[in-house]
């Protein structure tokens, strides 16, 4: 989010992305371990920088060329930087003679999609307050951050909400995995032990309920009151709209700078449509391990 809105902010970088770069997005954790021709060809990449320890993160901003050879290199964010890297790769740049890769084979771990007959439903998280005055410019990004997850609902789930019921196992999955402050970095999900209460409640289309998740230590928490409504037609769920709101405190080792105390936060849901690409991504607390971020 801090490069979103900085590097990825800047007009010229914007241009250039647009004008003369295929830009490609993706989750390193995948690709550096995806046994396909996918993950080899990002590996010939990310090989040839100085993050070569595929047993490690491999995390940053890579150039190359269509034929997989590095011309630039950065994991820093502003746009200073990264135009200036920009710029180099492109003053010498000559298109390759590139072979098209065809893929060969796929590996379903790392390629997770949407339960099939199931649902996509967009989650954004922010803090709403609490956070002290700052004039650094990093903090205040943090401090203004909305966060973006997916929330995946299997067909029969989808089709027990349709019927007026709220499955065990998506209240569960929707606290543990989405009941988060994601909004400064990669957050600690709950574990299963640390849902101290949960209820929701599914009454002609109105959606309600409370949850009060802690550790065991007391030093992370929410507890937080649900409100949403809920449509169908034909046996589809065509609206699916939830907020939680409530009192959260803590942080985790990658979002650290959380308000002092106990701070509002909430956390929205409502159902994708597949017109923002960012749709089809999986959701993180099912990274590695979609079967178990499913079953709850």
């Amino acid at each position: 989010m801090l490069d979103r809105e900085s590097t990825f902010k800047d007009p010229e970088i914007v241009s250039l992305l647009k004008s003369r770069f295929i830009p490609v997005a993706i989750d390193q954790a995948y690709q550096r371990r995806q046994k396909d021709t996918e993950g080899d060809f990002y590996r010939k990449i990310a090989g040839q920088g100085p993050r070569n320890n595929f047993k490690g993160t491999t995390q940053g901003l890579y150039l190359a060329t269509a034929s997989g050879k590095l011309l630039g290199y950065n994991n820093n964010r502003g746009g200073d930087r990264i135009r200036r890297m920009m710029k180099k790769a492109l003053a010498g740049f000559e298109a390759p003679a590139a072979a098209v890769i065809k893929r060969s084979k796929v590996d379903a771990r790392y390629n997770p999609k949407p339960p099939e007959g199931g649902l996509v439903v967009r989650v954004q998280t922010k803090v709403l307050g609490g956070y002290e005055e700052t004039e650094d410019r990093w903090q205040k990004i943090f401090q203004n951050a909305l966060s973006r997850d997916n929330l995946w609902v299997t067909k029969e789930e989808q089709d027990a909400l349709a019927a007026g019921r709220v499955p065990a196992a998506l209240q569960k999955r929707i606290a543990r995995y989405h009941l988060v402050d994601n909004t400064r970095g990669e957050p600690p999900m709950w574990k299963a032990d640390e849902i101290r209460s949960i209820e929701f409640s599914l009454k002609s289309g109105r959606l309600s309920g409370s949850v009060h998740l802690e550790t065991a230590s007391g030093e992370r928490g929410f507890k937080a009151s649900l409100l949403g409504h809920v449509e169908t037609k034909k046996g589809r769920i065509t609206r699916f709209d939830l907020v939680a709101r409530g009192e959260y405190w803590g942080e985790g080792t990658y979002t650290r700078g959380a308000p002092k105390g106990r701070f509002p936060l909430a956390a929205s849901f409502t159902l994708a449509d597949g017109s923002d690409i960012a749709d089809g991504v999986p959701p993180q607390g099912s990274r590695g391990w979609v079967r178990g971020y499913l079953r709850q």
